[in-house]
């Protein structure tokens, strides 16, 4: 078993306000989960309205199901409209028999 997580940055410049912030996190965190059926969490920096960290973990049997999903993530991140990933760390994490 192979779990890939990844950790990143979101900025988004046109948020005024924490709910602004909250209506857009939630969106994408809705479309990724709908469309992946990835664990997906806001994980960081609640309180700022233009900055936010999602994690995100996904759990398959061969390496390159990880790497292709992690893939198919990060160009969705990189094309969003409304917000632009500023950090993104991946991590694989191999799981014994």
């Amino acid at each position: 078993m192979i779990v890939g997580v990844v950790s990143c940055e979101l900025h988004l410049p046109e948020s005024r306000s924490l709910k602004d912030k909250r209506r857009v996190i939630k969106s994408l965190i809705d479309r990724i989960f709908q469309r992946y059926r990835v664990s997906i969490a806001e994980t960081g920096f609640q309180d700022l309205h233009q900055r936010a960290e999602i994690s995100i973990a996904v759990v398959t049997q061969k390496e390159a199901e990880v790497e292709k999903m992690m893939e198919h993530l990060r160009d969705l991140l990189d094309n969003l409209p409304e917000a632009y990933l500023t950090r993104w760390e991946p991590q694989l994490l191999e799981a014994g028999p």
